[in-house]
């Protein structure tokens, strides 16, 4: 599956795992929004409809987009979500190093290896996930996760499962 990512180039080039993958080619690396492949799937934290397996044949078709930027400028990609479909990830748990543990706070990498596992992928994942030492940390803290949301039809399937873990870790929390 091809692979993009738009850099708005905000982030420390040091702990950017956008720049990691581009430098293993992994991904391709676009810097406006209009470089993006129109009718690609977009990652957008702020999609109505979440990634589904019935995504797959348009990701291999078309590709699998992910946006590297601020959550301050994420408003910024309307444009891109016009010639694009854009579709949010499901709840997960960090693993990298800056955002350990806290959920739904992801890397690029680590989005894009979600996304990849969910779409039939799992092989592409974690060929992403094995240039970053703490990337099998991902694959095991969100495996079952991973799994379930990969076994899901469709996007209502997705948010199905969603709310039955948020209310499990809801029940959890008040002990």
């Amino acid at each position: 599956m091809r692979l993009f990512v738009y850099d708005a180039r905000e982030c420390d080039p040091k702990r950017c795992t956008a720049i990691r993958l581009q430098r293993a080619g992994k991904v391709k690396m676009v810097y406006r929004f209009r470089d993006l492949p129109a009718g690609a799937i977009l990652l957008d934290p702020l999609a109505e409809k979440a990634l589904s397996k019935e995504d797959a044949d348009t990701a291999r078709a078309r590709g699998l987009a992910a946006l590297d930027c601020s959550w301050k400028r994420i408003e910024q990609i309307i444009h891109a979500r016009k010639r694009m479909l854009p579709r949010s990830l499901p709840y997960l748990v960090a693993a990298n190093p800056t955002y350990y543990g806290r959920p739904t706070i992801l890397s690029t990498v680590e989005a894009l290896a979600a996304a990849l596992f969910i779409l039939g992928e799992p092989e592409q994942a974690n060929d992403l996930l094995k240039i970053f030492k703490w990337g099998q940390t991902f694959l095991e803290l969100n495996r079952e996760l991973l799994e379930k949301y990969a076994c899901a039809r469709d996007s209502s399937e997705i948010i199905a499962l969603q709310r039955e873990i948020m209310s499990r870790l809801g029940s959890k929390t008040k002990i």
